[in-house]
């Protein structure tokens, strides 16, 4: 029987794909646990106008990373913070604080998470950061750790 996968299986498949399986599989486990939906005319054509949709989305935000790796990679990037004594921070540089000063610098909008910082940014100093714009397209920025 062929089936459309609603969410992931294991050994079967991922979401949304097409997958073919025993009767009995599908029919008592598969389609009544909400995993899978009999492939159909219509659903299979809905599925096909959906990875277009799917393939369009991730196209554009392939071009939109190509476009920015130029702008961000070596980018020197500042963020003033309080400094204590000994140049000790009252906290850390997080992620948000980078992703807010590369905006600001370079007019560049980078969400928080695809920020990878080797360990903690607790002092002034200059750092090496990686923004991952795409699954694989990455820009390296030097970040200046400043007192404000």
């Amino acid at each position: 029987m062929k089936i459309i996968l609603s969410k992931d299986v294991d050994k079967i498949g991922k979401e949304g794909e097409l997958v073919e399986v025993k009767d009995g599989y599908a029919r008592n486990y598969l389609i009544p646990k909400g995993m899978a939906v009999e492939a159909t005319k219509g659903k299979l054509k809905a599925l096909k106008v959906e990875k277009e949709k799917e393939d369009k989305k991730n196209e554009k935000l392939k071009e939109d990373a190509e476009r920015h790796v130029d702008k961000l990679n070596g980018q020197n990037v500042v963020v003033g913070v309080k400094v204590g004594e000994g140049g000790k921070l009252y906290g850390s540089v997080t992620n948000k604080d980078i992703a807010e000063a590369i905006e600001d610098s370079t007019g560049v909008q980078v969400d928080r998470r695809k920020i990878e910082i080797e360990e903690p940014i607790k002092g002034t100093g200059e750092y090496r950061v990686s923004v991952r714009l795409y699954t694989d397209i990455n820009a390296e920025i030097f970040l200046s750790v400043e007192e404000k």
